[in-house]
């Protein structure tokens, strides 16, 4: 694992950006992304005082190491992973190099495997996927603070 926090010259904590990235080779560093998405909520709520619930800490991780697996399985090298918190979510990118964009199957409750996809849109706000000159990027948001009135994913009705 290659661990890379970005520091962007002299701003206040408020104004610069809270992130990590770290880029993964082997199957054996998804902990280690399960590992670095707790730290890094857990410092988020220890420095920064941001609100992080139980609820979203398991939640992020779950979506990182679907991400990550999927990555892991699916595209030749290694894969980097972001966190970063905008906009009240935290936000998980992960690219890798291969260019096929995954598959989202409808749910099927008879289908034995291959929920992944299907699990983590439904608890993100937002689902993005790029492609990049090189290999795709995958990007989703989940509200840091659970809204007790408001859909668990925090998106918003219309």
């Amino acid at each position: 694992m290659d661990l890379a926090g970005q520091y962007e010259g002299p701003q206040s904590l408020v104004e610069r950006p809270k992130s990590v990235s770290a880029a993964f080779e082997g199957s054996e560093d998804i902990a280690a992304a399960r590992d670095l998405a707790r730290d890094f909520l857990e410092s988020l709520q220890a420095v920064h005082g941001l609100p992080v619930s139980k609820r979203v800490m398991g939640m992020v991780q779950l979506v990182v190491s679907e991400l990550v697996t999927n990555s892991r399985k699916y595209a030749p090298g290694p894969c980097l992973l972001t966190l970063e918190v905008s906009g009240g979510a935290v936000e998980v990118t992960v690219w890798d190099s291969s260019t096929t964009l995954p598959l989202v199957l409808a749910p099927d409750p008879t289908r034995v495997g291959q929920h992944g996809l299907e699990i983590v849109m439904a608890v993100c706000r937002s689902f993005e996927v790029h492609r990049e000159p090189v290999g795709k990027r995958i990007k989703i948001a989940i509200v840091l603070a659970d809204d007790p009135g408001g859909d668990p994913a925090g998106r918003q009705m219309i």
